[in-house]
């Protein structure tokens, strides 16, 4: 844990498979004053992810993780996390789930952002699912990770109207804009005491 102005900062890694711009809201937001977290690596199952530009970009350190074998890709992740005293986890569009032992063996919270309001619309393809069963409401959902998908405890969630023009174009930008709100705010409020 870095002291940034007399707080105390968690060591946090993201895990991201795809473009990360939830990724680079965080680390933007851990570079603030008043954030309780640092960005200290990236974790990607996916070589071609465009979010891993942000570890050069920030110079953060980052591991792409060949998830062929899921229980020895699980392993590696866990070693490169003790080396970096990570103490907090943040599922960025990571498109694996990690397993009972996982959470298990790692100490800390494992957090996620969800597009939808959960428990409603589990899993993917959730903005096109609220379009289609014609919900007033859509938003996006900050929970801790358990072995079951999407199930976790919630932290935070943020409504977000669909309108009759919306469509799922549209929806998915309106709900990323809170996301990139909300996550950081999630992420304070786990460490609030410190």
């Amino acid at each position: 844990m870095k002291k940034s102005n007399g707080i105390k900062k968690v060591n946090a890694a993201v895990f991201i498979s795809g473009t990360g711009s939830n990724l680079k809201n965080l680390i933007r937001f851990s570079l603030k004053k008043n954030s309780k977290f640092n960005i200290n690596l990236i974790i990607s199952n996916n070589i071609k992810a465009k979010g891993l530009k942000y570890a050069k970009e920030f110079r953060i350190k980052k591991k792409i993780v060949n998830y062929k074998n899921i229980s020895s890709a699980e392993k590696s992740i866990l070693i490169i996390l003790k080396k970096s005293k990570i103490r907090l986890i943040c599922l960025a569009g990571f498109m694996k789930i990690l397993s009972k032992n996982f959470l298990k063996e790692f100490n800390g919270p494992v957090v996620n952002i969800h597009p939808s309001l959960l428990p409603k619309y589990k899993g993917l393809n959730t903005h096109q699912r609220a379009i289609d069963a014609n919900e007033k409401f859509s938003g996006c959902t900050v929970h801790y990770v358990s072995s079951k998908l999407d199930s976790g405890k919630i932290i935070l969630q943020k409504k977000v109207k669909i309108l009759k023009k919306d469509n799922l174009n549209s929806l998915t930008k309106k709900v990323l804009k809170q996301e990139h709100l909300l996550y950081p705010k999630a992420l304070n409020k786990i460490y609030s005491n410190l």
